[in-house]
């Protein structure tokens, strides 16, 4: 049996889908390590997501850049950035969705402590946490393109 092996420099126009879910596996083992250790219920923890998220766009932009002989336009690497939090995002909601439909205490638990829990259902909770990280990793894919060194348009 022959194992498969994917250059990335080879496959450079899917960096920003290698490293979107790069992301989501993060959120995701970042989550049940929460779940495990029982600092799941703070809500300040959750900040570490959008720092995971930083993480992921800034390594796709500088994969981005390395494949393409150093160049990094700026429109270009911004879809780059929003596909790889957009779809670590949309990755992790799936998981979030199955663990809410398998385990309904924990689903009750998460809920029982947000202000307006008790008018979330799964697919609201779901939709909330998938707003909150497309629109922070589109905050974080704009700030880092402009901390960056981008060429000129």
């Amino acid at each position: 049996m022959e194992s498969i092996k994917i250059k990335l420099a080879e496959n450079s126009k899917y960096v920003g889908v290698i490293y979107g879910v790069f992301i989501g596996v993060a959120l995701i083992a970042y989550f049940w390590i929460a779940w495990l250790v029982g600092f799941l219920h703070i809500p300040e923890m959750r900040a570490l997501n959008v720092v995971i998220q930083v993480a992921g766009i800034y390594f796709a932009l500088k994969q981005y850049r390395k494949t393409h002989e150093g160049s990094l336009n700026y429109f270009r690497a911004m879809s780059v950035g929003f596909t790889a939090s957009t779809l670590g995002t949309i990755i992790f909601v799936i998981v979030l969705f199955i663990t809410f439909q398998i385990d309904h205490d924990f689903y009750n638990n998460i809920i029982k402590d947000e202000p307006m829990g008790r008018y979330l259902t799964v697919y609201m909770a779901c939709f909330a946490v998938a707003t909150e990280g497309v629109l922070s990793g589109s905050l974080a894919t704009y700030l880092l393109m402009n901390y960056m060194d981008t060429d000129k348009v």
